[in-house]
């Protein structure tokens, strides 16, 4: 890749690969790195510029993460929150434990003596703050650029070094400016340029599974999502016909998707599709399981067992690709980040697989796959569809997955999509389903006891799925909701809505 490339250096933060995106909002392209492999990275591929990100820890503490700044040498350089204090420290400044933490929005105050500084350009002087220490002295060659009224150096910099550090966050929505801050670090001071966009990730991307693949063929496990979508877009660009598309119809999927999936790729994509149809294997493998790991663990494994029984139909693909995001890698852990679920198609694949795995999406974000998809030709209405997870409603049912149950999640999630999507309140959803709970309730139908499952919706609002909320249905909508559902789908008896951002929750069940 010829683009300059900024490093974020991840020292644990919550906001990290935030940043990332950011970076790349702006057309520059940008690589989240662990901070233990910061200083071999650096020095091997001598980035345009770095950013050392916010972290959980103290910078005083033992063995807290840190950097050789001799690494960074002639790199120009922003520490975020940790990034700031540990510039501070390691470059001879003084950090302390604040007397007073700072949680939540301040009000910025710029130093006047420094006109020209990083945060000069901010509009908006509310940002947010989230931190246990604080630079109480800037580094020798550092001037403070701004302050809070507990925070006595919220920003300081050393132009001539190209170096600077500010204690809040730029990159979350809550610094109604922060952007500004970013935009001032990359372009007037590290000098880049945006020669990062979505034609040039097509065109490398082309020519990367063309030097990858060469004359061997590629099967492209497809779902009708977005991500499969315009990663099978991807391949049959670079290599036609050699992208087998296999459709695996397991049961798993919404109401009436599988034959839309049969019919966008032969129709739109005219696409060289197989569908297989592996939902007896599929439902006798999950049988019995109720453990969310075991269950994504199960769905990963048998769907690379029905590609290699149908190996003799594929005429020995040499690759298997899939279209796993930035997201999925992060969730699924990393030296940095702790595993919050197995994505099955991220660590769910069996050590046994014999195809080589290529996965041309692995570094996008949600928002940019919709507008590589654009790029692509892709009708507007399969960019705009709402996330679907691999595993499918595997993840959508807690406990056992059987055929019955699979039938009250599909017939639920229809009736509140499809009544979403007739009130106009779809739009700005990121994503929205019904899930079904591993437990039953009492309830009172034609004046007899009923004992079935409740239904869970959940509608929420994100960005890049990183973080979420829930959606604010009017409550006559959902009750209207709830009152078809219990009225329509035999066995569910009862209705909740889910109210729960991300973080604490995921936005799946499982």
């Amino acid at each position: 890749m010829t683009h300059q490339t900024v490093y974020v250096v991840d020292f644990g933060g919550q906001y990290t690969q935030l940043i990332v995106r950011r970076v790349r909002e702006f057309g520059v392209y940008s690589e989240m790195i662990p901070w233990t492999e910061a200083a071999s990275r650096i020095q091997a591929h001598r980035p345009s510029a770095v950013i050392l990100s916010g972290g959980p820890r103290s910078v005083l503490e033992a063995g807290a993460p840190t950097i050789d700044m001799d690494v960074l040498k002639g790199i120009p350089i922003l520490g975020i929150c940790y990034g700031q204090q540990l510039m501070a420290l390691l470059l001879g400044g003084r950090v302390e434990k604040a007397s007073l933490k700072e949680y939540g929005h301040r009000t910025l105050v710029p130093n006047p003596e420094v006109p020209s500084s990083l945060i000069a350009g901010m509009a908006n002087d509310q940002v947010w703050m989230s931190h246990g220490d604080q630079v109480l002295s800037a580094p020798p060659g550092f001037v403070v650029s701004a302050s809070t009224d507990s925070c006595p150096i919220a920003a300081f910099e050393n132009p001539s070094a190209n170096q600077f550090g500010v204690q809040f966050h730029p990159e979350v929505t809550h610094t109604p400016d922060g952007k500004t801050v970013l935009k001032g670090f990359l372009f007037d001071h590290a000098k880049l340029k945006a020669d990062w966009t979505s034609e040039s990730f097509i065109d490398e991307q082309v020519d990367s599974i063309r030097q990858t693949v060469g004359a061997g063929k590629v099967l492209c496990a497809v779902s009708g999502g977005v991500d499969s979508s315009v990663m099978a877009a991807l391949l049959i660009k670079a290599i036609g016909e050699r992208a087998v598309c296999v459709f695996v119809d397991h049961g798993l999927l919404r109401l009436h998707e599988a034959d839309q999936v049969k019919e966008t790729f032969l129709d739109h994509f005219h696409a060289n599709l197989k569908v297989f149809d592996a939902q007896e294997q599929f439902f006798g493998a999950l049988a019995g399981v109720t453990e969310p790991e075991r269950k994504r663990k199960i769905i990963g494994e048998n769907f690379v067992k029905v590609f290699e029984d149908h190996a003799s139909e594929l005429k020995e693909c040499d690759f298997l690709a899939q279209g796993t995001l930035y997201p999925d890698v992060i969730e699924s852990g990393s030296p940095t980040a702790a595993k919050i679920k197995t994505h099955h198609n991220v660590g769910g694949l069996p050590d046994w697989m014999t195809m080589k795995l290529i996965e041309p999406l692995r570094w996008l974000f949600k928002d940019e796959v919709r507008e590589v998809g654009r790029r692509l030709g892709l009708p507007e209405e399969m960019v705009e569809r709402e996330p679907f997870p691999g595993p499918g409603l595997g993840v959508r049912i807690l406990g056992e997955v059987t055929r019955e149950r699979v039938r009250m999640t599909q017939e639920s999630d229809w009736i509140f999509r499809s009544e979403l999507k007739e009130r106009g309140l779809n739009k700005g959803i990121w994503q929205s389903y019904a899930g079904l709970l591993d437990v039953k309730t009492v309830g009172v139908m034609g004046d007899e006891r009923t004992y079935e499952q409740p239904v869970v919706l959940r509608a929420v609002q994100s960005e890049d799925a990183m973080t979420a909320r829930a959606v604010n249905i009017p409550f006559e909508v959902l009750e209207a909701i709830a009152s078809r559902i219990v009225n329509e789908v035999h066995g569910v008896n009862r209705v909740f809505y889910d109210l729960t951002s991300k973080p604490p929750a995921t936005i799946e069940l499982e």
